[in-house]
Order: structure tokens, then C-alpha cells, then sequence
């Protein structure tokens, strides 16, 4: 069974569904950061000696286990040379 078809089969658990709907916005955040860090070349080691957040706490925040405050995010994107954006956009109705 392919990855695809195994969400196929999960989604269609109403349960599962509404679970995995509740962690896209942390899930969008920590591939965000992850594709950030990536796109400049950078190591979470290189980017903690940037920002002066330890490296462990980096893995954290790209692994989903802590939750960034946006001072946070903030320090992140200075130390990647990048601008914080943020934006909401409207629900798809299905």
C-alpha cells in the first residue's frame, strides 16, 4: 500500500479526518521552517550559532515537538536572512 492510499483509507474515518485538519497550521509551520532553513543552505547547527537558539531546540521546533511563539519565528527568519509573513486565508468549502 502506497502512502497515498493509505491516507485515502484513514480519511475516510470522519475522526481521523477532523484530527489531522486540527495539526495542519503546526504542521504547515514546521515544514515552513524546515523549507526555509533548506533553501539557504543552512544546518540547524549554522542556524542556532545565527540566532543563538540552542540546535536542540531547533530540531524541537522542525520535528513538531515544540510550539515557536512568533518572537520565535521572528529570531528564526532574522538568522536566515528572510522576512516573518503570516497569512490567513480563507477555508475551503467543501
Amino acid at each position: 500500500m502506497t502512502l497515498k492510499e493509505y491516507k485515502e483509507k484513514r480519511f475516510k474515518d470522519p475522526d481521523f479526518a477532523k484530527a489531522y485538519a486540527e495539526i495542519q497550521p503546526e504542521m504547515n509551520v514546521n515544514r515552513a521552517l524546515i523549507d526555509a532553513r533548506m533553501s539557504q543552505n543552512m544546518t540547524q547547527k549554522e542556524l542556532s550559532e545565527k540566532t543563538g537558539i540552542a540546535q536542540a531546540e531547533i530540531s524541537k521546533l522542525e520535528n513538531g515537538t515544540r510550539n515557536p511563539s512568533v518572537r520565535l519565528l521572528q529570531r528564526l527568519a532574522d538568522g536566515m536572512g528572510m522576512v516573518l509573513n503570516v497569512t490567513f486565508t480563507p477555508k475551503e468549502h467543501v
